[in-house]
C-alpha cells in the first residue's frame, strides 16, 4: 500500500480536516506541509502551516486549547487528511472563541437548510 502522500497538487501542502472523535463534529480545516505532519504524527499534537506566516505553528501553544491527536487518515486521492482529535483547555478551538470555527449559517436558494442542531430554518 502506497503510504505517501500527495503534496504536490497545493503546492506543498495538503488540507487538514479536524474532527472531535467524541462528537464527530468538524472543528476545523488547516493545512500542513510535509514538516508540519511529521511533528503532528511524532509529537502527538496538532501542527499546521501557516500559509500568510510562512511558519509551522502547534494549535493551542498560545491559547491552551490544544488538539491531541487520535488517528489520522487521507481520502483516497491521498491528498487531504481527517484528523480525529481529543479537545484539551477549554474547548474554544476557533480564534474567535467559539469551539468550531463553522458557526456562520449561509443562506441558500431551494430546500429548506438545516442549522448545526438539525433544525429546520424558518423562511
Amino acid at each position: 500500500m502506497n503510504t505517501e502522500l500527495d503534496f504536490d497538487k497545493m503546492g506543498g501542502l495538503v488540507p487538514a480536516v479536524v474532527q472531535d472523535l467524541s462528537t464527530g463534529e468538524v472543528l476545523m480545516v488547516g493545512f500542513m506541509n510535509r514538516p508540519a505532519l511529521d511533528r503532528t504524527l511524532q509529537g502527538g499534537y496538532v501542527t499546521f502551516f501557516s500559509r500568510t506566516r510562512n511558519e509551522l505553528w502547534t494549535k493551542g501553544e498560545s491559547s491552551g486549547n490544544r488538539l491531541r491527536l487520535i488517528s489520522c487518515q487521507t481520502d483516497c486521492d491521498r491528498d487531504t487528511l481527517l484528523l480525529r482529535v481529543q479537545v484539551e483547555g477549554a474547548g474554544l478551538v476557533c480564534h474567535q472563541g467559539t469551539r468550531s470555527c463553522f458557526t456562520e449559517l449561509l443562506s441558500f436558494q431551494g430546500t429548506d437548510s438545516v442549522d448545526a442542531v438539525g433544525t429546520e430554518e424558518v423562511r
